[in-house]
């Protein structure tokens, strides 16, 4: 079989080499000075950042900016590479490929490839291909353990300078465009944020920050039990049993929520009549909220179709006339601000009691909460656009790391 990649650039046509990446760079392990919280290892006025595994997470392998700053003291005891590197992580976020823009003192939990015979852009971009691949060398259930040797004993499949450089500049203006969207997606989710804490009143406040023209009466202040049925959570049919998980019946769990968005719901599983009879689980009628109270609590979601869920959910009905998205970004607002009434140590909840006792302000004209309810939906609406196109361009990179390289 020909050593060619599945898609190639026009003008490229010869079989790719193979060879160990030992072969290809000098690989040696970073070093870090001992004890690591000894201060004289570190100087906020030198001009060379020390590199913490926990950078790598934050900047995603692509390292601008250190915080922390090693003295020369220190300097002695690691190895600093002063123009950009290829890395690779060798702790905690294992196999992570790095190149470093800065100054940089690394950590002995990084490999360093020095004097390249490759574009370390085209390498980055192999190795992040390759990160799954690296978990041939963990126990199943243990931590992967990468060394430079079997790193060096890695077989590389590269193609010539030119197409190296033609693949590598084509996938950072991919990931220029997906890290655009996820700079829009952020000050989306910021703006939201900002509209959630000026619409509605703050600190016993009966006045909202931000008012739309006409309104200019005090909110009321209500017992959230007075105004809606709050209903316990509901239950898990037997999962060993097939049957149970074959009818129409949407059955919710927490994982099929979005944090902050009200409307969109992942339902993935359904249970039939004889599974609701046989478990806990309750039928709860459509033009209800439900609320998770355990794992990942304080989603919140609108739920337009009879539903069941799992027991980490309290679930929310008859809201006599009141707008109920207005109701559910109100309780998702009063769940992530109220984080003292959650209880538990292992596992954070809420009870239905919590909720009873809970008080809340409303407007009482339900034309002011339908405006606040329309203007949130709508930055909801367009989060969720702007999350599925963020979506599709990982995927498309996803791809394109499987099929541009051998």
């Amino acid at each position: 079989m020909a050593n060619k990649p599945r898609i190639r650039f026009r003008g490229f046509t010869e079989d790719w080499e193979q060879r160990k990446l030992g072969d290809l760079a000098e690989i040696v392990r970073g070093a870090s000075p001992r004890p690591i919280s000894d201060p004289k290892w570190f100087d906020n006025n030198s001009d060379v950042g020390w590199l913490r595994i926990a950078d790598v997470t934050a900047q995603d392998g692509r390292i601008r900016y250190l915080e922390q700053k090693i003295s020369e003291l220190g300097q002695e005891k690691t190895r600093v590479v002063k123009i950009p590197h290829l890395l690779l992580s060798i702790a905690a976020t294992v196999g992570k490929p790095v190149i470093n823009y800065v100054p940089t003192g690394v950590h002995d939990g990084f490999l360093i490839f020095l004097n390249p015979k490759f574009n370390i852009l085209y390498t980055f971009w192999w190795l992040e291909m390759f990160r799954e691949k690296w978990n041939k060398y963990g126990q199943p259930g243990s931590q992967v353990n990468l060394n430079s040797d079997l790193v060096k004993n890695q077989v590389i499949n590269i193609p010539n300078e030119k197409e190296q450089e033609k693949i590598s500049s084509f996938l950072e203006s991919l990931d220029k465009i997906i890290t655009l969207h996820q700079h829009k997606l952020k000050k989306l989710n910021l703006a939201k944020k900002a509209l959630l804490q000026k619409l509605f009143p703050r600190n016993g406040s009966q006045f909202p920050v931000v008012r739309f023209k006409g309104f200019t009466d005090a909110w009321e202040q209500r017992k959230l039990d007075d105004i809606v049925k709050i209903k316990t959570g509901g239950g898990t049919p037997k999962t060993t049993n097939p049957e149970y998980w074959s009818g129409d019946i949407p059955w919710i769990q927490s994982s099929d929520l979005v944090e902050g968005d009200i409307v969109h719901v992942n339902i993935n599983k359904y249970i039939n009549d004889r599974a609701l009879k046989n478990s806990a689980a309750k039928l709860i009628s459509r033009d209800s909220i439900a609320l998770v109270t355990r794992v990942g609590v304080g989603k919140v979601a609108v739920i337009n179709q009879d539903f069941t869920t799992s027991q980490d959910f309290l679930s929310l009905s008859n809201f006599d006339g009141n707008d109920i998205k207005f109701f559910a970004y109100q309780l998702y607002r009063l769940m992530q601000e109220n984080a003292k009434i959650l209880q538990g140590t292992s596992i954070k909840g809420i009870t239905k009691t919590d909720l009873i006792e809970q008080s809340i302000v409303i407007p009482s004209s339900i034309q002011e909460q339908n405006l606040i309810a329309n203007v949130l939906s709508k930055i909801d609406s367009i989060i969720t656009l702007h999350q599925r196109k963020l979506e599709k361009l990982q995927e498309v990179k996803k791809g394109l790391l499987q099929k541009m390289f051998v």
